[in-house]
């Protein structure tokens, strides 16, 4: 019998694949589309490719460095290069489950029980089985089928100029493409229903990064609600009570992700909520011997939280303690300039009952964020006025995704402001202004 089928290919899936094989578990792996996942195939990856191409373009003020370039792009070599990438990381994969004695294959799994998985013909038996099919975007009432309506799965893959992209959400997928098409010369308009951008977020990062955008000549529409999409891609929508329409030449509807549960069991299914498989602290779906780990489940949709979820389902399954601490997750946003927070915000950490210690350094001051002509930003620490403790950070600056791991540690570990401000960051680097929040 097999210790452990893992149903789906990607970060959550393949990570914890090779988890369970170095504690010694025998694990089959079983995907139906692609190594990697939507991380790597449709999400993560290919969009932080062309935003890195895009940055590229777009390096705007290369006059005042005395640089001559010329600002065109090649939309179908991009798209080589994107998929040579893609190619380039599935082989990488691909060898480390070889290395690690994991046995893969490349078809649809059928759930038929707690133990019973059905690959066309052949039924495979296992003390423990591991769901980590992930999600996909969703397609919206609203959203008919017309030349030029995309969801990001096809924009990932365009190859042809667009003068107006108009983009309906403004999350994390919309901000993202906003800046890819941006840096590409493309007029861009974000619709978003909520009241700010990335409304699960800080405030105040929100309305910054709306700034930026809109000095970049971004238009930004917030608490607009679309009414209609037409022939000829002509989107209506409501803003203050008032009906606006406008005209472009490609729509990219980025309202969120579903997850991947479809046609995933035979007969019964363990208890779920709208596609979503509901699970216990151990990830343990109704169905005991059987788990959910990533976007399928709700939690979180990010990459790494399902990589941590699958390793704490391992450790679950040799009953030893589960180590990772999903509550300090980090998050990070990829759009110029980067957004990363981890832990609680302002808002959050008051309606816990903290008396809350704001700190704030700025990237103004920062020199390695003002010779490399970076956007105005900055770091906020978030902390307990009584004991210093740092209780949650939030990032919006040049380099946010790499320097969010280090306080993401400090909440970890239980530091405090002054043991932050106390460690000697190299100069000249954005990462001073960690130590500039943590003494103000």
């Amino acid at each position: 019998m097999i210790d452990c089928i893992i149903i789906g290919a990607g970060p959550g899936g393949y990570e914890t694949a090779l988890y369970a094989a170095k504690k010694g578990l025998n694990v089959t792996l079983i995907e139906k589309e692609a190594l990697g996942g939507t991380c790597l195939n449709k999400g993560c990856i290919p969009t932080k490719t062309l935003l890195y191409a895009s940055e590229k373009m777009s390096d705007a003020k290369l006059d005042e460095l005395g640089i001559q370039a010329s600002k065109t792009i090649d939309l179908t070599q991009l798209q080589t290069y994107k998929n040579q990438i893609i190619a380039q990381l599935q082989k990488g994969i691909a060898a480390s489950l070889k290395k690690a004695h994991v046995q893969v294959i490349m078809k649809e799994a059928k759930i038929m029980d707690e133990h019973h998985v059905r690959v066309e013909d052949e039924i495979l038996e296992a003390k423990n089985i591991i769901i980590a099919t992930g999600s996909k975007s969703i397609r919206p009432s609203f959203m008919p089928d017309l030349k030029g309506v995309m969801t990001s799965d096809e924009l990932l893959n365009n190859d042809k100029p667009i003068q107006h992209l108009v983009i309906i959400g403004g999350g994390v997928i919309g901000v993202e493409f906003a800046s890819i098409y941006h840096n590409l010369n493309t007029k861009i308009t974000i619709l978003e229903a909520k009241e700010q951008l990335l409304p699960n977020m800080d405030k105040e990062i929100a309305q910054n990064l709306k700034m930026i955008f809109k000095k970049r000549g971004i238009e930004v529409h917030t608490s607009a609600f679309v009414t209609k999409i037409e022939e000829g891609l002509n989107v209506s929508f409501m803003e203050k009570e008032a009906l606006q329409t406008i005209a472009c030449d490609a729509l990219l509807v980025a309202v969120g992700r579903s997850a991947c549960s479809d046609h995933l069991f035979e007969d019964e299914s363990p208890l779920m909520d709208k596609g979503r498989i509901l699970v216990n602290e151990a990830y343990q779906t109704s169905w005991p011997s059987v788990y959910a780990i990533g976007d399928v489940n709700g939690q979180l949709q990010l990459a790494h939280a399902a990589a941590a979820q699958g390793k704490n389902v391992i450790h679950h399954i040799l009953n030893e303690k589960m180590p990772y601490d999903l509550s300090n997750t980090p998050n990070c946003v990829y759009c110029e300039p980067e957004i990363a927070a981890v832990g609680l915000s302002e808002s959050e950490a008051k309606a816990l009952g903290y008396e809350v210690k704001v700190s704030k350094g700025l990237t103004s001051a920062n020199g390695k964020s003002v010779l490399s002509q970076q956007d105005r930003g900055f770091v906020k620490l978030i902390s307990d006025a009584k004991t210093q403790k740092l209780l949650g950070a939030q990032l919006m600056c040049a380099r946010a995704s790499d320097m969010i791991s280090e306080l993401t540690l400090a909440i970890q570990c239980e530091l405090t402001l002054e043991q932050i401000a106390h460690i000697i960051y190299p100069h000249p680097t954005i990462s001073e202004v960690i130590q500039a929040a943590s003494e103000n």
